[in-house]
């Protein structure tokens, strides 16, 4: 079902791939400080499917045709750059849903729906991810085997690989918060995940 050999070189690749900082990974860390890891999963399962679709669209040659229609990733860029963007400069006052209390009383709430789509958005609206996978996921389909078993096996690793280090980013920023609130700067922190989640917006829309 799969070369053993191509298997051996694609997981450490994507692995070091994946532990790269990006967009997703800085998200993670900005929703592990000021939701938790726990809420911030949701924005982890809205971001794994973004990129499995993109995965076997790459795997299957699909994306290649999406890169040929460049406002399709404008509009996806734009809007999902300027809603994150947003969030970061609401995050920066220490207000909105995302925000860290500043009092006791305060609770934030934001919903799994605007974590999903936060994740997936961001996932999907990136043409650097569908350039990235369109060069380097074909190289280890082996012409020989089955491509849907093999694509499957290989996504499902990508997949697993994935939310591994979206788990570390989201304990770092998790643990980073924790630490900064003992000081009694949860001000600080706002502004800290604000002005990350600001970068990610503007990486978004303009990359």
């Amino acid at each position: 079902m799969i070369n053993l050999s191509l298997l051996s070189v694609f997981i450490p690749t994507f692995f070091l791939v994946s532990l790269t900082p990006g967009m997703c990974m800085t998200l993670s860390m900005v929703l592990g400080m000021t939701v938790g890891v726990r809420r911030a999963l949701w924005m982890m399962a809205g971001e794994l499917v973004g990129v499995g679709l993109v995965a076997v669209a790459a795997g299957a040659g699909v994306a290649t045709l999406m890169l040929r229609q460049p406002e399709l990733f404008m509009a996806f860029k734009w809007l999902g750059g300027a809603y994150l963007a947003y969030l970061g400069i609401m995050m920066w006052r220490s207000r909105g849903r995302m925000a860290i209390p500043t009092e006791p009383r305060e609770s934030t709430s934001v919903s799994r729906t605007q974590l999903l789509t936060q994740g997936f958005v961001t996932a999907v609206a990136n043409p650097k991810g569908w350039a990235f996978f369109i060069a380097l996921l074909p190289p280890f389909l082996d012409a020989s085997l089955p491509l849907a078993s093999q694509l499957a096996i290989l996504v499902a690793m990508i997949l697993t690989l994935e939310f591994f280090c979206l788990l570390l980013y989201a304990g770092g920023g998790r643990t980073a918060s924790h630490l900064l609130a003992r000081g009694g700067s949860v001000r600080l922190l706002n502004r800290i995940a604000g002005t990350l989640m600001i970068g990610v917006g503007v990486w978004l829309a303009l990359g």
